[in-house]
């Protein structure tokens, strides 16, 4: 936008990445945060893999961990976050990946889908449909959390919260999106051109009210909240989602479990397979003698997993899945549905 309006640039160089960024957290670190039993996380949003090995490195002088921005800037056109690219699946193997090899043994990284300033995860890296909504966001867990890092959960990812389609810009807060909205108006755009890239990536898809139950203003407040409530809170919300067995939130319980009771998902080496595929994410991690084998449809359609060779033919036992499958499989050539996600332990 601020090109097409000739407004100069932020220099980003100058306040990024600085050259005595690292010098300022080492002392924080020894004059402060060593002096306490707490987590530390430097939110990144420029940090390249060198950064990151230095700011999180495992010798802890200076940060545990980093929020690293990379994978959701990927629907990022060369005009910045609103004008909207494909968020191929490639590109996020190929991104996911790199932080996942490069920083094994070296340093530490956050694993993360959504936050207060992304959308939310379902609606932009699954399917929030419907049909898909429950499926998708349990996929998504898995394939993060079976991955080499920190695991952070958003307020209602962990119940498969969607976006939210405002009807009108009046009904948004975020100063971000409102400035957008009056940039872009002044250039001559009309609103279904603007409003496309809100509902996709807005803030504010993040900031509705939690769902805690059916009840009015989903049970979050009995005063006027700050902004309008997503109005499929009476299907989606805490209650719902505790009273049944097969939501997204108890799903959710026991990725955690898995990651106490797991040594693999913390310590084990991260590798993908089939980089190629079009609709499978597959990744093993392998620690000692223990090997798991990740496999994850992102598509609205059922995929073929084709299993590579060194694997082919192995007992494997099921550790989770987001369907109905039988305990132990011999791994081949495998059908995979819509949005599917499946463990095992090799």
């Amino acid at each position: 936008i601020s090109k097409q309006l000739d407004k100069p640039e932020l220099p980003m160089d100058s306040v990024f990445n600085g050259p005595r960024v690292g010098e300022f957290l080492q002392e924080m670190n020894r004059e402060v945060l060593s002096r306490y039993d707490t987590i530390t996380v430097g939110e990144a949003p420029a940090a390249r893999i060198q950064d990151a090995l230095a700011y999180a490195n495992l010798d802890g002088s200076q940060l545990n961990m980093v929020f690293q921005f990379e994978h959701v800037d990927l629907d990022a056109g060369p005009g910045g976050k609103w004008d909207l690219t494909p968020l191929t699946l490639d590109k996020l193997k190929k991104s996911l990946s790199k932080w996942q090899t490069e920083l094994h043994g070296k340093a530490w990284n956050s694993l993360y889908w959504d936050n207060h300033d992304q959308p939310r995860a379902v609606s932009r890296f699954g399917n929030d449909s419907e049909q898909f909504r429950v499926k998708s966001a349990k996929m998504l867990g898995t394939l993060l959390h079976f991955m080499q890092g920190t695991p952070y959960i958003y307020q209602g990812e962990e119940i498969g919260m969607t976006n939210v389609r405002f009807e009108s810009i009046d009904d948004y807060k975020d100063i971000e999106t409102i400035n957008m909205y009056n940039e872009y108006k002044a250039l001559g755009k009309t609103d279904e051109e603007i409003m496309g890239p809100v509902y996709y990536k807005g803030r504010d898809n993040a900031r509705t009210p939690m769902h805690w139950d059916a009840t009015p203003n989903a049970g979050f407040t009995t005063g006027q909240p700050w902004i309008k409530l997503n109005p499929n809170y009476p299907v989606i919300n805490v209650e719902q989602a505790i009273a049944d067995p097969n939501s997204v939130f108890h799903y959710y319980r026991r990725l955690i479990q898995f990651r106490k009771q797991l040594p693999v998902m913390i310590e084990g080496k991260y590798e993908l397979i089939l980089a190629d595929h079009q609709q499978i994410y597959a990744y093993t991690r392998i620690y000692k003698n223990e090997m798991l084998l990740v496999i994850a449809n992102m598509s609205d359609e059922e995929a073929i997993f084709d299993c590579p060779f060194e694997l082919n033919g192995r007992t494997a036992e099921l550790v989770i899945a987001n369907v109905d499958l039988n305990s132990t499989t011999t791994l081949g050539t495998m059908q995979i549905s819509a949005h599917e996600a499946r463990v095992y332990k090799l």
